[in-house]
């Protein structure tokens, strides 16, 4: 049963929106981040890394860097930048990048959902990351970067949806930096909101896409409120909520998350070959290798393309073992290029699907010797792993598009 709760947003006004909304803070290197911010001053990116705001060589987790990203967003405010809604409202977020679109609601989860495994998630936290953005959460008093959740398809949300985006103008309408084409729409209607509110208490089971830092940082700043606050005030408390937009599986797109590497371990190309040959079907590729189903590889070495299948050998049905990353990871990363661990290992990088293959040639002629393409994992494939309450591997999935930050603010002061 998910508590899935309308909340007051804080939010930009309509000329504002593209000005503001800002792609993840985490897909931004440093000196990224600085050059959008000099270039963009009024971007979301300047709260959400607020280390913009000082030279460069800076401390980015010194408390001063979170103070200032407070008092920018209690300035914005202030000055009328983000106006909050006068009642409770859902919103719905349209994305539409190269002819695909996918509509989520806009609304608030429950830090006790994800405690109490309503809210299922699929991989690991690094408690580095988290402290980042617990610092940010806890001292800005507000959570800016939405989670990205998703739901098994329910009739009676999507027709609600799609009875309010047929009917009603969208707030936002814009176009943001990566061509993405973002709409807006409340939903404030008293028996509307109520009947969301209803179905997904009838949902007993709501699923982490992406942002699992972002989602396991918002509940422990939730839990230190409760601890905080334990006998001061009465009822629920904004802490207790986290914001989220819920997509149904069957709008959401996984990208393949692909791998390069920097050396053979020692072995010559040959010999590479040859002790793939070994668990994988090998045959060499006049073209870029895009697999098309599950087990199947493309590998790019030495400028030449090769496909790689999967012999039923080291096949498996288990739902962690069985993912094309971890039969990668465990029949050829680990045993033949000695890389125990993937998210410690420097000799191994990730390249999501959206930069193409383009991306892992560059890769292989720049820093790399290796290129491996893998098959997206399927929405199915990460429920089935997190009902289980297992973890898949590292960088196993990549979302398309990202959700913009800045649009929507929850802030964490008082009580519901």
């Amino acid at each position: 049963m998910a508590d899935i709760k309308p909340f007051k947003a804080y939010r930009p006004g309509k000329e504002m929106a593209k000005i503001v909304a800002s792609l993840p803070y985490d897909v931004f290197s440093r000196s990224e981040a600085y050059e959008k911010v000099q270039r963009e001053p009024d971007s979301f990116l300047a709260i959400d890394r607020p280390e913009t705001q000082f030279p460069i060589e800076q401390d980015m987790y010194a408390q001063e860097v979170y103070d200032k990203a407070r008092q920018m967003l209690d300035e914005k405010i202030q000055e009328g930048v983000f106006i909050q809604d006068e009642k409770p409202c859902y919103y719905i977020y349209e994305q539409t990048m190269n002819g695909r679109t996918q509509t989520g609601i806009v609304a608030c989860a429950s830090i006790d959902d994800y405690m109490n495994n309503v809210i299922k998630k699929h991989e690991n936290t690094r408690q580095d990351k988290e402290k980042d953005r617990i610092n940010h959460v806890y001292t800005c008093e507000a959570q800016t970067g939405p989670i990205f959740l998703c739901y098994r398809k329910n009739r009676l949300i999507s027709d609600l949806v799609e009875k309010v985006k047929e009917v009603d103008e969208p707030v936002y309408d814009f176009v943001s930096e990566d061509g993405v084409r973002n709409r807006i729409f409340i939903i404030d209607d008293l028996e509307e909101t109520e009947t969301i509110c209803r179905v997904f208490t009838n949902i007993d089971s709501i699923y982490i896409a992406d942002g699992h830092h972002r989602c396991a940082s918002a509940v422990k700043v939730g839990l230190m409120k409760r601890k905080e606050l334990e006998g001061k005030v009465k009822g629920k408390l904004q802490s207790d909520y986290f914001l989220s937009v819920l997509f149904p599986d069957d709008e959401l797109m996984i990208m393949d998350y692909n791998r390069v590497v920097k050396d053979l371990n020692g072995l010559s190309s040959d010999e590479f070959l040859e002790k793939l040959s070994e668990k994988f079907d090998i045959k060499e590729s006049d073209n870029k290798v895009k697999p098309q189903k599950k087990g199947e590889f493309g590998l790019f070495i030495d400028e030449k393309w090769y496909r790689l299948n999967a012999k039923d050998s080291i096949k498996n049905t288990d739902p962690v073992q069985g993912l094309d990353v971890s039969i990668l990871q465990n029949e050829v990363l680990s045993p033949i290029l000695g890389i125990g661990d993937p998210r410690t290992d420097k000799r191994i990088d990730f390249v999501g699907g959206i930069r193409g293959l383009e991306e892992l040639e560059r890769r292989c002629r720049e820093d790399m010797k290796i290129a491996f393409s893998l098959y997206p994992t399927s929405i199915s494939e990460l429920f089935a792993v997190a009902d289980e309450g297992l973890l898949m591997p590292p960088k196993s999935t990549w979302f398309e598009p990202k959700l913009l930050s800045g649009l929507f603010i929850h802030t964490i002061r008082g009580i519901i």
